[in-house]
């Protein structure tokens, strides 16, 4: 995707130096910075501090982490040691987990001489692959968006929820993907984005959107619901950080309440995933989900600029009152309409047929 028209991505191999760059999200809407990350330790900072973020894109940094450990030391202690780190950093994304086993199932295979270099090469595949498995679903994704037009004969208006764009990814994104398709295509396509409270992730919606130059709307995460009510809402489209094999998507907390929206008044409600983000394993998610519970501080602080220009953090609640900051929640199948992939597009309940699992 575009930032004032050059093609960027969020993450990028330092291929002499073996180290990797990332686009600090932190900074963002207010300061596009970068920060070279040249070791595990840091990949692990990264992902905790959300520097980096997005299942995607958690997944394919932690494969580089891992890469980069091989470099050292790339003995099978090692290999444990830093995956065992790595593993802690987000508890709920299925993809850091899915490309840690991947990497640790491939290295230890190898002889120990050999690991460094493949297992760089094979950081930089699942890198490689994360955008071609994300341009499909906007593949896939278009043709919903496409029959919508051909039915309206009239702008087609997307709602989404937090940022499932290319900054969750290495490219394109899930859930912004068929957006950029549509986009790209010449289609009139306008995107509700709501503000996602309480990191505002939105913000790097409409911050990406606009850098693109797709007309969007930013919104409170309350006013969903009021636009669909309204009629100005034809389909919903989310990411999510995992996705049971029946279909109960895990994404960020606030998305249940826009399914519920969507339901009652009759909105096509998706959610766009890679195959990495389905765990096969998982039957209940609600009660085999690990809720990640964040810091108190993301509800009682306010990141912002002042009057005179500067990034601050400003304090909307005092120590006083008890703070609970589920990060996540999950949205049941029967809410869902159908799930985006790579593969296609398949109901909630014929995922495992879609991808041939048992």
């Amino acid at each position: 995707m575009k930032i004032k028209g050059r093609s960027r991505t969020s993450i990028w191999a330092n291929e002499g130096r073996r180290t990797v760059t990332i686009i600090d999200q932190t900074l963002l809407p207010f300061a596009l910075g970068e920060l070279e990350l040249t070791s595990a330790a840091q990949v692990g900072e990264a992902i905790r501090a959300m520097r980096v973020r997005g299942a995607p894109l958690i997944g394919v940094t932690a494969a580089y982490g891992v890469a980069m450990a091989m470099q050292l030391d790339s003995t099978d202690g090692n290999l444990q040691e830093t995956c065992a780190a790595l593993r802690t950093t987000r508890p709920t994304a299925v993809n850091l987990a899915w490309a840690l086993d991947r990497m640790a199932r491939l290295i230890t295979r190898l002889p120990e001489p050999d690991r460094a270099d493949a297992a760089w090469a094979w950081a930089n595949a699942i890198a490689a692959e994360d955008v071609a498995t994300n341009e499909a679903i906007g593949r896939n994704g278009l043709k919903l968006i496409e029959d919508l037009h051909q039915q309206h004969h009239r702008k087609i208006n997307i709602l989404t929820h937090c940022n499932a764009g290319w900054l969750a990814a290495v490219d394109w994104g899930t859930a912004l993907a068929p957006i950029y398709a549509a986009h790209d295509a010449g289609m009139d396509v306008h995107v509700w984005v709501e503000e996602t409270r309480p990191r505002n992730q939105g913000l790097l919606t409409a911050w990406e959107l606009r850098e693109h130059g797709v007309p969007h709307t930013y919104i409170v995460d309350n006013a969903g619901g009021y636009f669909m009510q309204q009629g100005d809402v034809d389909i919903v489209i989310v990411g999510a950080d995992r996705v049971s094999r029946t279909g109960d998507v895990a994404n960020k907390i606030g998305t249940y309440l826009k399914a519920l929206a969507a339901r009652d008044n009759g909105i096509p409600f998706y959610a766009a995933v890679p195959s990495s983000t389905i765990d096969w394993q998982l039957h209940d998610a609600m009660k085999e989900i690990d809720i990640e519970e964040r810091s108190a501080d993301e509800i009682r602080m306010l990141r912002g600029q002042s009057s005179e220009g500067l990034t601050r953090d400003f304090r909307l609640l005092d120590d006083a009152s008890a703070v609970a900051n589920p990060g996540f929640d999950i949205t049941p199948a029967r809410l869902v309409t159908g799930i985006i992939t790579e593969a296609g597009i398949a109901a909630p309940d014929g995922l495992a047929a879609l991808f041939h699992k048992n």
